[in-house]
């Protein structure tokens, strides 16, 4: 008899079919130049400016590999880097039109992906793991 998989293991293959969407929705758009965790990045200036400080700290990557992901969101017109209206020495990352439409996709593919898993899973069943993946959450947040 086999071992049930892993929580990583599992925690990796239930990403796949949220990342297929969101691959498929942006090809749709003409954003399949959009990098790994561009999607994620986007989504996160689009609801408020941010800065590579930010995008490191939520990726939990280091600066220099923000930086760089910054680099080619803003080579290939998904984001701006603007001066701080508060403190001009601060750089602030802004979606372009192309990046607003490409957090969109990826949004909509996202809300459709957790609509298909409402449907396979009870209503308790997706409040419990929900639960769950925030404990883990919270258990990595609290070994930092």
């Amino acid at each position: 008899m086999s071992s049930p998989p892993s929580l990583p293991a599992l925690l990796r293959l239930a990403r796949t079919p949220y990342k297929r969407a969101v691959r498929a929705a942006l090809a749709e758009i003409g954003c399949d130049d959009l990098p790994e965790h561009g999607a994620a990045v986007l989504g996160t200036i689009a609801r408020s400016p941010s800065s590579a400080g930010s995008i490191a700290t939520l990726l939990d990557i280091s600066k220099q590999s923000a930086s760089q992901l910054i680099d080619a969101l803003v080579v290939r017109g998904y984001v701006e880097r603007r001066p701080d209206e508060v403190d001009r020495r601060r750089i602030c990352l802004t979606p372009t039109a192309r990046g607003l439409a490409a957090a969109r996709a990826a949004r909509g593919a996202v809300q459709a992906t957790d609509a298909a898993v409402a449907q396979r899973i009870s209503p308790r069943g997706l409040a419990q793991l929900r639960e769950a993946l925030m404990a883990i959450t919270e258990e990595a947040d609290d070994a930092s």
